[in-house]
């Protein structure tokens, strides 16, 4: 084909290519977007202003002052027709602030007679927020987040799940949230926006099933947002209900109800729950053992398996988690065939478990099960694996423990016979 000969004034001063979204800057000369924001992000951080390329002239670095240049692009998009080159896609320009702003002020209507307003504005705000970071980066500057806790707020107080409307509000809430910024004292330790989640949560998904789901998935990854913004005041007050909440939710797991985005996020509420007041007592005592070994029984994700052990392992510092975990048919062999087999993090709360069960609940009828189910041999291969040192330590402090006990082990007694 015979090359095509391109306008010097389609070609972007910076790139040297053809301009894909031509804008003007403040000194009369038109950049590609792309290639002019990225000169004035590179530009120093002390200033305000850099310098335009061109001119050398003072060039405010405020991307808004950048303004698109509309007779030009259809310039090129029109010669790119004639001249058979591929044309250049129109661009989507990012939301102004006023515009967001107006959209805010729909959703903060809360007139019966305006709730399909409502939802139409959440629906825009979604389509922007998804479309590109700087809608989202708009919304967070101008307090979206505010006006979504409150629509959050509104449909738990009035006792209805607004379908539509919730599912895009909190995916909003997920794409938006920054608990850097000042958003945080939205959410923190705010009691009643954990019970709204909770309440969404628990409702039935006979009805209105798929979307029903897709709530319950974004309401649990925003549960795990306020949690992680929340301290002690919030944390240590969680009743066993909320526990049972979450557990419920998990559970879905197994039946392919929620997905295993879902399932992260709760396993990430209860461990950033363990720490605070009774909550380990009261995880336990909600049936968490149980659950997370029937859980771990579905073959999840390496992800979620992980986050599965390191709970396990904190629940089973208790008594009763460790009598829960004994009670259950499978978890001494659950735990022995996931070591070695996945990865470190597994390993290190395997052996953490096996540990905790052999030092504090090491009957003869456990210790027995344990041999019977292959952990004693486990525990001997990661003395001889490519373990952190104190995996081996551990396992080494085990297995010196109750040797008497296991000494009929054939890896036990190669493990007599080759320590020091």
């Amino acid at each position: 084909m015979e090359e095509v000969d391109i306008p010097q004034y389609f070609l972007c001063p910076i790139s040297l290519q053809i301009m894909k979204d031509p804008v003007t800057t403040v000194t009369g000369i038109t950049y590609d977007r792309e290639s002019i924001e990225m000169w004035l992000l590179t530009a120093e951080e002390e200033v305000v202003t850099a310098t335009c390329p061109v001119t050398k002239q003072p060039l405010p670095k405020d991307m808004e002052l950048l303004t698109p240049n509309h007779m030009l692009r259809r310039l090129i998009q029109a010669w790119c027709i004639v001249n058979g080159v591929d044309r250049i896609p129109t661009p989507k320009y990012p939301m102004n602030k006023s515009n967001i702003l107006r959209l805010i002020r729909q959703v903060n209507n809360n007139s019966n007679n305006d709730q399909q307003l409502c939802v139409d504005a959440l629906r825009k705000m979604d389509d922007l927020v998804s479309e590109n970071e700087k809608n989202g980066k708009c919304m967070e500057e101008v307090g979206a987040l505010k006006a979504i806790v409150g629509f959050i707020l509104r449909s738990y107080k009035i006792g209805k799940l607004l379908i539509p409307g919730l599912e895009e509000a909190l995916r909003i809430f997920h794409l938006i949230w920054n608990p850097s910024n000042g958003d945080k004292h939205h959410v923190k330790d705010n009691h009643e926006l954990v019970q709204a989640i909770l309440w969404i949560l628990k409702q039935d998904e006979t009805k209105n099933s798929y979307h029903v789901l897709i709530i319950k998935t974004h309401a649990m990854m925003v549960l795990k947002d306020v949690i992680e913004a929340s301290g002690s005041n919030l944390l240590s007050g969680l009743d066993p209900e909320f526990f049972q909440g979450i557990l419920h939710t998990l559970r879905k797991n197994s039946r392919n109800y929620i997905s295993q985005q879902a399932t992260k996020a709760g396993l990430q509420v209860l461990i950033g729950a363990c720490p605070f007041g009774r909550n380990r007592l009261k995880i336990v005592e909600s049936g968490a053992i149980f659950e997370l070994i029937e859980l771990e029984l579905t073959n999840p994700e390496k992800r979620v398996s992980e986050l599965v052990f390191y709970l396990l392992a904190h629940l089973c510092v208790l008594a009763d988690g460790r009598a829960k975990f004994l009670e259950h048919a499978a978890g001494i062999a659950l735990v022995t065939k996931r070591t070695l087999r996945i990865s470190s993090t597994i390993d290190d709360s395997a052996i953490q478990i096996l540990g905790l069960i052999s030092k504090f609940s090491a009957t003869n009828e456990v210790l027995l099960e344990m041999l019977r189910v292959g952990a004693v041999s486990k525990i001997c291969m990661v003395m001889q694996a490519d373990c952190e040192v104190h995996l081996k330590k551990k396992a080494r402090e085990i297995l010196r423990a109750h040797s008497h006990v296991w000494s009929n082990s054939p890896c036990i007694q190669i493990y007599l016979l080759t320590r020091q």
